[in-house]
């Protein structure tokens, strides 16, 4: 389960605790403490790009040594219900042009991306118990 939780009761950054790890999301960057929550969805698809690139190139004895993907938004018509996203792939090291196709290819496939533009999500808001202490989630 992934918790968000309000850091200070005058700010708006916002602790997000996934397992053991934990990032820190803000409504007010680059001066907050964190990324805006479009920043952590972008980066999602940036980082499924990469890790899937590299799990295919490990199981294809592909001999990538750099990657990096870069995420670029047009949110100019998000009102409209058009969310641009825009990723440019640097891959680095001793591929064939076959190979350095191949992962890029692979990257279109990425289960975020496919998440992304082909599932439908479904998300159901609960309101739980009002406890002055840590509520149950």
């Amino acid at each position: 389960m992934i918790v968000v939780e309000r850091i200070a009761p005058d700010g708006t950054a916002h602790r997000i605790s996934i397992g053991l790890h934990e990032i820190v999301a803000d409504l007010t960057p680059p001066e907050g403490e964190g990324p805006d929550p479009h920043d952590l969805y972008d980066a999602a698809i940036g980082a499924c790009k990469a890790l899937t690139m590299l799990w295919y190139a490990q199981r294809n004895d592909i001999p990538v040594e750099d990657i990096r993907v870069g995420v670029s938004r047009d949110a100019s018509e998000e009102r409209q219900g058009v969310y641009r996203l825009k990723t440019r792939i640097a891959l680095g090291g001793p591929l064939t042009d076959e190979q350095h196709d191949k992962l890029v290819g692979v990257a279109g496939r990425c289960p975020v991306h496919k998440l992304m533009t082909e599932v439908r999500t479904e998300i159901e808001t609960i309101a739980v118990a009002r406890d002055r202490g840590n509520p149950e989630l």
